[in-house]
């Protein structure tokens, strides 16, 4: 027994001998981890990028919207197979989304080099298709597929009227250093609400917009005491430009024919920040630039046109009517520059045909027309601008911290100078492309492409815990066209006989629930 105690002693013995030999071999200090560091020099949630001087901040959104009584989640039934107010009309649409911003900052010689990138992630549902896609279909469109979806920079609506689809977009990709601005961000010249003064509803006219980003290269100038002039050239071609109809081409507005792009519209906007709330006034310079009369180089063509925008925006804070509620607002004239007050994601809103019953005995139903391009022009004659004016704005009141109600409106009118009425209307005999699409618009008592669109909505939104928003949005509508009388017509594509309709003003209404959940 005592031997084999020994041994077992002997054996733990030895055992601890080598173990501290090994423990001695062992560095005497391993190397420090490398935690990833708050970095509060830009405001909550940067962290350094860990072996850099570079912070980085992570964040975005996952929202999901249904629209009732439309066709597309941007914008009312005002035209398609939404303005045909029949079977292929939505009772709703269905979308949701994720989106995913990264913001980069780091402090330089020169000042801070930011940058900045946001994508979407976009599912949206619909029951009728087009373009080859059967009804219901389930299409995922990978990022630069083309025919019935969306393109990735303008994602928010993903095929009206096309099936199901997934697309990817891209917001915003921009750098900013010495300030300079220079990549996809929003326009300087619309107001820091762009296209939301109050509202969800991303379909107001009454001016500029681009809440997903145009390329741009600008530079601000900072004044102090919140005073700022910015200086910027910006792609034309994405969301500025309204069309340049050429109405030898056939049908009631003729067609667009742009040439290629030759220059960028040129912006310049004065911005005053302060306590009380903030005042802009925005100035654009915008290039018509179109193609041929023609087929062929030998038809000739006009000559460019240069149109443009003006624009003011107020936003005024801290008003008696309790803590946190704002009032906005802003006015906008377009001359051949339209897009700054029908703005990207209220096209719908230039390009009218909405269609409901009648009273006349002898009409099918009724329809009303609203088309708003840069210019028109047709064989043989020089560019007509189109001139616009329009104005958007809200009051949003917080009712408690949890709570708050915004009412909304808008509106724009489109108006035609004499020549282009001649182009379109054939007053004083001349036969006029409206009514040479109608069959010489016998049963028209006035043409006159003039019209106004009034917008009118309501919003409350319940934020019951940080950052997970549930809303409410109506919107109405109501398009103020200058034709009367009735033609003989008709829209197979969505299921309009050709029959007579009378030629009379139009209302639409809509309602957009979505849930948010920001990080």
């Amino acid at each position: 027994m005592k031997l084999v105690k020994s041994l077992i002693l002997g054996s733990a013995a030895a055992l601890m001998a080598v173990g501290g030999a090994q423990a001695a071999d062992l560095p005497v200090k391993a190397k420090a981890v490398e935690y990833v560091k708050v970095c509060s020099l830009y405001g909550p949630g940067f962290y350094y990028i860990p072996g850099t001087d570079t912070c980085i901040k992570l964040g975005g959104y996952l929202r999901v919207d249904v629209v009732a009584n439309a066709n597309s989640v941007a914008g009312p039934n005002y035209n398609g197979p939404g303005g045909a107010n029949n079977r292929f009309t939505n009772g709703y649409t269905w979308r949701s989304r994720e989106d995913l911003n990264i913001d980069t900052r780091t402090a330089t010689e020169y000042g801070v080099v930011r940058t900045y990138f946001d994508a979407v992630f976009t599912w949206t549902t619909d029951n009728y298709g087009v373009n080859g896609a059967a009804p219901g279909a389930t299409v995922y469109a990978p990022l630069g597929g083309g025919g019935t979806v969306a393109p990735a920079s303008a994602p928010n609506n993903a095929g009206a009227g096309n099936g199901s689809y997934g697309t990817v977009g891209v917001y915003f990709a921009f750098i900013q250093f010495a300030g300079f601005t220079i990549g996809k961000a929003v326009s300087q010249f619309s107001a820091p609400w762009t296209n939301y003064p109050g509202n969800n509803f991303d379909g107001l006219v009454g001016g500029g917009g681009t809440v997903t980003g145009v390329n741009q290269f600008t530079y601000t100038a900072q004044f102090g005491n919140g005073v700022s002039l910015s200086l910027s050239a910006q792609d034309q071609a994405a969301y500025y430009q309204a069309g340049v109809n050429n109405l030898s081409a056939g049908g009631a507005y003729g067609a667009s024919d742009y040439a290629g792009t030759i220059s960028p519209d040129f912006v310049a906007a004065l911005k005053v920040e302060q306590a009380w709330g903030l005042f802009q006034a925005s100035f654009a310079a915008h290039d018509n630039h179109a193609a041929y009369y023609g087929a062929t180089e030998l038809t000739g063509h006009p000559d460019d046109k240069w149109g443009w925008a003006g624009q003011l925006a107020l936003s005024i804070k801290n008003i008696p009517t309790g803590p946190g509620d704002t009032i906005n607002v802003q006015g906008v004239y377009t001359d051949g520059a339209t897009r700054y007050n029908i703005q990207d994601l209220a096209n719908q809103a230039g390009a009218v045909a909405i269609y409901s019953g009648s009273s006349l005995p002898f009409a099918y139903g009724s329809v009303g027309f609203g088309t708003a391009p840069d210019t028109v022009f047709a064989a043989g004659t020089q560019q007509q601008t189109v001139k616009t004016w329009g104005m958007r704005g809200a009051y949003t009141h917080n009712w408690d911290p949890y709570w708050n109600t915004s009412i909304y409106g808008a509106y724009a009118a489109v108006m035609y100078n004499d020549t282009a009425k001649t182009l379109i209307c054939g007053v004083g005999g001349v036969g006029g492309s409206f009514r040479t699409a109608f069959g010489g618009g016998a049963g028209v008592t006035t043409c006159n492409p003039d019209y106004n669109i009034a917008q009118l909505g309501l919003i409350t939104r319940w934020t019951p815990v940080k950052n997970l928003t549930f809303s409410a949005d109506v919107t109405y509508t109501m398009l103020d066209q200058k034709y009367a009388g009735t033609i003989t017509t008709s829209a197979g594509s969505i299921g309009k006989p050709s029959a007579t309709y009378e030629l009379k003003d139009q209302n639409t209404v809509m309602l957009l629930l979505r849930a948010q959940r920001n990080w």
